[in-house]
């Protein structure tokens, strides 16, 4: 350039705007700030609800203590429903997401998910006495289902195809686990966390679990916004160090139970 002058000045409002436009890291700022802000759905048992003294408690919200503690901060719960955990992180009310948040391509648009450090898988349930040991077994027997549900749509698919068997619709899950507790139907297809938290409650006798329906498997994600990749790349390995560390098959048998084996994080062809 010719002009030395020219050079400087343009030199000066450069670097003035490239400071105006940076922004301080939000891991910096999380721990300076002595205090981390997790979104938590609190109506989704055994991954987030409320105790018998009003206090958060769950999976979600231990996973969100236990971040807590290696940042060396004080964890926050901010109640949020299903609908609004991204609203509430891109409007700053949160700093990530811990909410069983599904790690869609579409949300990917929006905000960073991390590895998935949980995973929901399908299973059957069903009682002891009606000879049901697999998903295969479901086929000629009465089964059914919470109408509109993904596990209904799937399941009543299956039974036509089968060409054997039937197929109930129930308006919500109570009715559903109900009515095969009460023998109208012989089994139906649910969550691995609502069939643990179904035979921990003791509410049922004789139900049982008896292996996983052949559906696609529901990988959820830690979010932070999206630019935030130094945030990011640590909740990934943090997810990472809660397997290590054995903490995530403390907090699944804490929160799921005995009677459900963990389920696996990995992806089977991308990545172990």
């Amino acid at each position: 350039m010719k002009n030395p002058a020219f050079a400087v000045a343009l030199s000066a409002v450069l670097s003035t705007t490239l400071i105006g436009t940076a922004h301080a890291d939000k891991l910096d700022s999380i721990i300076e700030s002595g205090k981390l802000r997790c979104a938590v759905t609190l109506d989704f048992p055994p991954m987030g609800s409320r105790d018998d003294k009003n206090q958060p408690v769950g999976f979600d919200v231990d996973y969100c203590n236990d971040l807590a503690k290696v940042l060396g901060v004080d964890a926050e719960v901010v109640e949020t429903p299903f609908p609004d955990r991204i609203p509430a992180l891109v409007s700053g009310r949160a700093d990530v997401i811990v909410a069983s948040t599904s790690d869609t391509l579409e949300r990917a648009k929006t905000v960073g998910l991390t590895v998935p450090y949980f995973a929901f898988q399908m299973v059957v349930l069903t009682r002891d006495d009606t000879g049901i040991n697999k998903y295969e077994d479901l086929k000629g027997k009465a089964v059914g289902n919470t109408s509109g549900t993904y596990e209904a749509i799937a399941l009543e698919k299956d039974v036509k195809a089968w060409g054997d068997g039937s197929f109930r619709a129930y308006q919500s899950q109570n009715d559903t686990i109900l009515a095969v507790a009460q023998g109208h139907i012989a089994a139906t297809v649910v969550t691995n966390t609502v069939a643990a938290a179904t035979l921990k409650s003791g509410k049922y006798k004789g139900l049982k679990v008896v292996g996983d329906a052949p559906y696609v498997v529901d990988y959820v994600s830690l979010a932070a916004k999206r630019d935030e990749y130094g945030l990011i790349n640590y909740l990934n390995l943090f997810v990472n160090q809660q397997v290590r560390s054995g903490r995530y098959d403390e907090l699944w048998k804490k929160w799921v139970g005995d009677e459900i084996k963990p389920a696996n994080l990995t992806v089977p062809g991308v990545y172990y």
